[in-house]
């Protein structure tokens, strides 16, 4: 979350030329001011650290009593808001290449297109591992209360003194796919550490006991991993971009100006997915749903109409193609209810729930019968459909999403339900033959 950061300080020193840094990372906010991953930190005048510009690119900067020691930045843009990278940064100034002296890798590729590169000098003291007086921070800037990093992070490495490739943190698997590789066997060094396991204890994995602290902000312990990432809503579909995201992307807040609506990271078009929305606050034209098509139209309203999307209005009524399902209204909800969505696409059937309990007479397990059930359109528009939420203009809205994530923005569900697929944590029963929305559970 953003606010949130660790550091630690340094007690003893270690290698001034050599060390690698290595997390998986997964970015919520994009393209805004000048996110910290890692850094460690004298002072404004002598520091190391790896972060994203405001462009999305990634950097690599350091300095030595003000000047400049190394500055590289990728050409590439990191804008992908639903994936986890894998950045593994290996330094070693002693080369005697000066561009190997820098090295990037993402998801196992080492990066070798750069829009600028000034590599350290030959055995240059790079700032980091310097003992007393170095600060190691992680998801803000360094000696500042901004720049913070928004989105989740895991298994973050600090090497002390050996420059590893990507090699010692991942796998490609047979499909071609960047695994981790949770146990790493590397040498940690004097200074070294691995925190951010398997949850959110900053306690060192390492065997070092370089712990660190929780330095301002929560952090929340989250179901989304390298090896299973769950949907959250997509910030660079937001129509109108008026709708504010936090939380990872999963608590939606519309402006009450302008009519918004936002669709999930992942789509599917086989299979039978669970996901909960908990209504915070707003009005009455609150719409959770699915939707066949990223927005790209001027009305909500227009769009629901346009396409083969089912939405569930506050006031009751159910919205699809061509408007207000007439004569059919299931209940209102209102601030504190969380509607549970289950998507038969295996039988073409909607279901809505409210806390707990299945509305209009819904079986969610009833198959083809579709007893209770909305019929969703066997020819979606783009192929597949998304979950999706929004407002038709008037009045702001606050939801909040649970596709497995176990949260309703920073709230822990009470108390889980069963759920069958063992993939995700929700507030209720996941009805059987469902499972969450993520990679996961598009792969059963």
């Amino acid at each position: 979350m953003a606010s949130t950061y660790l550091t630690r300080s340094e007690s003893s020193a270690g290698s001034s030329t050599k060390a690698t840094f290595s997390a998986w990372i997964k970015r919520s906010k994009i393209t805004s001011d000048y996110p910290r991953i890692f850094s460690s930190y004298i002072d404004n005048s002598n520091h190391w650290k790896v972060y994203f510009d405001n462009t999305d690119k990634l950097n690599v900067y350091g300095e030595a009593g003000g000047s400049l020691t190394c500055q590289v930045i990728t050409s590439r843009k990191f804008r992908d808001t639903n994936a986890f990278y894998n950045l593994v940064i290996a330094v070693d100034s002693t080369q005697g290449t000066a561009s190997n002296r820098v090295k990037l890798y993402v998801n196992g590729i080492q990066e070798t297109a750069f829009d600028y590169a000034t590599y350290p000098s030959s055995s240059a003291d790079m700032k980091f591992n310097g003992g007393s007086g170095n600060t190691d921070v992680i998801g803000k800037k360094e000696g500042a209360s901004s720049d913070y990093f928004d989105g989740s992070m895991s298994h973050i490495h600090f090497i002390d003194g050996t420059a590893y490739d990507a090699s010692a943190f991942g796998e490609y698997d047979a499909n071609g796919v960047w695994k981790i590789n949770t146990s790493p066997s590397v040498t940690y060094g004097t200074n070294g550490f691995f925190i951010l396991k398997n949850g959110n204890s900053v306690t060192d994995q390492s065997g070092n006991g370089n712990n660190f602290t929780v330095g301002g902000g929560t952090l929340t312990n989250t179901e989304d991993s390298p090896s299973n990432v769950f949907a959250t809503m997509n910030p660079l579909d937001n129509f109108y971009a008026n709708a504010t995201l936090s939380n990872g992307n999963t608590t939606v807040a519309t402006d009450g100006t302008n009519e918004t609506f936002i669709t999930s990271t992942l789509a599917v078009s086989t299979g039978k997915y669970y996901w909960e929305v908990e209504f915070d606050a707003g009005s009455d034209n609150s719409f959770i749903g699915i939707i066949d098509r990223v927005s790209d139209s001027s009305s909500f309203q227009s769009y629901i109409d346009a396409t083969n999307g089912i939405s569930y209005k506050k006031n009751g009524a159910i919205y699809t193609n061509g408007g207000n399902m007439s004569g059919v209204n299931i209940g209102t909800y209102t601030t504190g209810d969380i509607i549970s969505v289950a998507m038969d696409l295996d039988n073409n059937k909607l279901y809505f729930g409210k806390n707990g309990s299945w509305l209009n007479s819904g079986v969610p397990t009833s198959g083809s019968t579709g007893t209770g059930a909305f019929s969703i359109n066997s020819s979606p528009k783009d192929g597949v459909y998304y979950a999706q939420v929004g407002d038709d203009n008037t009045g702001s809205q606050t939801l909040k999403c649970n596709f497995g994530n176990g949260y309703f923005g920073t709230t822990p569900v009470a108390s889980a339900g069963t759920n069958a697929s063992g993939i995700g944590i929700f507030e209720y029963d996941v009805p059987n033959g469902y499972t969450a929305l993520s990679t996961k559970g598009l792969n059963l």
